[in-house]
């Protein structure tokens, strides 16, 4: 399992670099489903997993379960101690009236962390937590000027919409509504990585000639790219409720979990960010 979101996804859905998981329903249903094509087969979790499944009629009882395979309370404690920490920071930021400067200053750094921990091959806690900081602070300040300079309750309401975002892309990926594929996964990379870099252009034309660059970010085209932008978080966290639910499946190491806690903030973050750009443009349009 890897973790995936638009901006730092260099993890791939296996070990191998392949799409291990995206045809779980066309493997063998005898003995362990998750034998062929597990990315996990190498460690010895797994390994020791299929020995039980497979083990014939009549033989010695198998060992206890392994006590260090990830599962969904692991994910679920990790998720919640990164995205509360990112809360908690957020709302220090705003209740200490954080400067703007240092805040862009705490995001850029945040940035660099989640760079460095999305090249790294495992999940560094430390890491994961001091990214959920900064961007928590960085969050906060941003939240806090945008809410009182040029919309007012746009924080509230940015969240309230990650929420719902993040509701019903659960939901419609639990009742299958969402089918997470091999295609579904080269659309979503080819839309984000589309939209980063118009928006990395953009960002170039507004450095260099000043004003709003070529318009992305501003009026009708910023209001699309808004929309589109959260359109794009949901297909990632989509992305990430696939990869928790491999890695479950295949019996990943409980440390994975923080690589899945990790994908899940981050991906929260974009959705959180792209609903509050888009409050601020049609509320400061009026």
């Amino acid at each position: 399992m890897r973790s995936s979101n638009p901006v730092f996804s260099r993890r791939g859905f296996s070990r191998s670099g392949g799409y291990a998981g995206f045809d779980a329903g066309q493997q063998p249903q005898a003995g362990n489903p998750y034998a062929t094509n597990n990315p996990y087969a190498n460690n010895p979790y797994a390994q020791q997993q299929t020995q039980a499944v497979g083990q014939p009629q009549g033989a010695p009882p198998a060992a206890p379960p392994q006590t260090g395979v990830m599962t969904m309370d692991d994910v679920v404690a990790r998720t919640g101690m990164t995205v509360g920490l990112v809360v908690v920071m957020a709302a220090v930021a705003w209740i200490t009236d954080l400067a703007l400067p240092l805040a862009i200053g705490a995001g850029l750094v945040a940035m660099v962390l989640a760079l460095v921990q999305s090249f790294k091959r495992k999940a560094v806690p430390a890491l994961i937590l001091a990214y959920a900081a900064l961007e928590g602070l960085f969050l906060g300040a941003i939240s806090n000027f945008v809410d009182s300079y040029i919309a007012d309750g746009a924080a509230m309401q940015a969240v309230l919409g990650t929420m719902a975002v993040f509701t019903a892309v659960l939901v419609m990926y639990k009742t299958r509504i969402i089918r997470v594929n091999r295609r579904f996964y080269r659309f979503a990379m080819a839309a984000a990585i589309g939209f980063v870099m118009l928006m990395m252009v953009n960002l170039l034309f507004a450095v260099f000639g000043g004003g709003d660059g070529l318009g992305f970010r501003s009026g009708a085209m910023g209001v699309l790219f808004g929309v589109v932008g959260i359109l794009i978080g949901a297909l990632f966290l989509a992305l990430d409720f696939k990869q928790v639910e491999d890695g479950i499946s295949y019996g990943a190491p409980r440390e994975e979990s923080w690589l899945a806690a990790f994908g899940l903030t981050l991906t929260l973050v974009w959705i959180y960010l792209e609903f509050l750009r888009l409050i601020a443009i049609l509320q400061g349009n009026d």
